[in-house]
C-alpha cells in the first residue's frame, strides 16, 4: 500500500511563545524522526500550512517552524479551514501518486488533526494517527495532554467510516 506522511500545521506561532503547543519539543523531535525515515524510504512528505487572520499567508506566524526538518522534494499544501482536503489540492496530489495510506501528525489535535483524520477516513484512506506526534494547547475545560489523549481514543474508535484509524506511537511507525 502506497503511503504518505502528512505533517499538519507545524508553524512558528504554534511552536513557541504564548501559543506553543504542549510538549512541543518532543513532538517536533518525533515528527522530524518520522519525516527523516519517510524520506529515506522514498515516502512522500506533505507539509500542510494553515492560513487565517491570525496566520496570514507568508507572515512570520504562518512560516513553518524553523526546527521542523523539511526536504526539497516535500509537497506543500496551503489551507484555510481545519480540513486539509477542503478547497486544497491535497486529494489531487495524493491521487496522482497512488497514495492509499496516510500517516498523520502535527498540530492541533482538536482542530486540524481531528478534522483531517476524519476526512481521510471518510474518503477511504487507511489512516495511521501517530498518538505522540500531535499536540494542542489547553482549553477552558481540558489540558492539552487530555485533549490529545481524548482525540487518540475517539479517532481510533470511530468505525462508521468502514475502517478505523490505527493509533500508534511514533516509535512504531514504519515506512
Amino acid at each position: 500500500m502506497s503511503t504518505a506522511l502528512l505533517i499538519i500545521d507545524v508553524q512558528s506561532v504554534l511552536c513557541s511563545g504564548e501559543y506553543a503547543c504542549h510538549d512541543i519539543d518532543n513532538v517536533l523531535q518525533r515528527i522530524n524522526d518520522m519525516s527523516r525515515a519517510a524520506r529515506d524510504a522514498g515516502v512522500p512528505v506533505v507539509l500542510i500550512q494553515h492560513e487565517d487572520s491570525d496566520m496570514p499567508y507568508q507572515s512570520e506566524a504562518w512560516q513553518l517552524e524553523p526546527r521542523l526538518l523539511t526536504g526539497a522534494d516535500d509537497l506543500r499544501v496551503r489551507k484555510t479551514t481545519p480540513d486539509s482536503f477542503l478547497r486544497t489540492e491535497l486529494a489531487d496530489l495524493l491521487q496522482a501518486r497512488g497514495i492509499e495510506h496516510l500517516v498523520i501528525c502535527g498540530l492541533q489535535s482538536d482542530y486540524c488533526v481531528d478534522t483531517t483524520t476524519r476526512r481521510a477516513l471518510a474518503q477511504g484512506y487507511a489512516v495511521t494517527l501517530v498518538r505522540d506526534a500531535h499536540s494542542t494547547v489547553d482549553n477552558a475545560v481540558l489540558s492539552a495532554a487530555q485533549i490529545s489523549a481524548h482525540h487518540n481514543a475517539v479517532l481510533g474508535s470511530i468505525s462508521s467510516f468502514g475502517q478505523r484509524a490505527r493509533v500508534v506511537p511514533a516509535a512504531d511507525v514504519r515506512f
